[in-house]
């Protein structure tokens, strides 16, 4: 009976990893695609040429960023939950750490893409002027690159694992 525990164990443990990687490698190939994106000035295009790029750089954040975020997020978190090791690892929580900030970083930088899409899309059907569409992707780029790093930072925790022991304190 213990053995088949140890097994299960192992095979959750490397299912959480395979996942948290496979979040993070979604995550870092998204994020390349909107700094591609974000650094290209389309102002001297009229706005119907200017619209699928809008659309495009939504469908990213929509279909690639977020579910590459909860992908790398919530099996990295279970996985420090589940391990022992992991416990008094201070990599491991300045990695939660980092990984939560990146969480919302994303989510705050995100949300003004994802408007300019349906804004977009609004605009192309009619249903508002293409005058109320004002692209503001540019000034996301700061904010992406800032998620680039700390992500960086976190792939880096993760690979080297430097020995930062937090030990709980004894009451007296």
């Amino acid at each position: 009976m213990g053995r088949d525990r140890l097994r299960f164990s192992g095979a959750v443990r490397r299912l959480l990893k395979f996942l948290h990687t496979m979040g993070a490698i979604g995550f870092a190939g998204g994020l390349a695609a909107l700094l591609v994106c974000v650094r290209l000035d389309l102002s001297a295009l009229p706005f119907e040429s200017r619209a699928p790029y809008y659309e495009a750089i939504g469908a990213i954040a929509s279909w690639i960023i977020l579910p590459s975020l909860f992908l790398t997020l919530v099996p990295g978190l279970i996985a420090i939950a589940v391990t022992p090791a992991f416990h008094d690892a201070g990599w491991a929580w300045i990695k939660a750490a980092t990984g939560i900030l990146v969480f919302a970083g994303g989510l705050h930088a995100l949300a003004p893409i994802q408007d300019q899409a349906r804004l977009s899309a609004e605009a192309l059907a009619g249903e508002i002027s293409p005058s109320a569409v004002v692209d503001e992707t540019h000034g996301e780029a700061g904010t992406i690159w800032v998620l680039t790093l700390v992500s960086a930072v976190n792939v880096a925790l993760g690979v080297w694992r430097p020995r930062i022991i937090i030990r709980p304190t004894r009451r007296r």
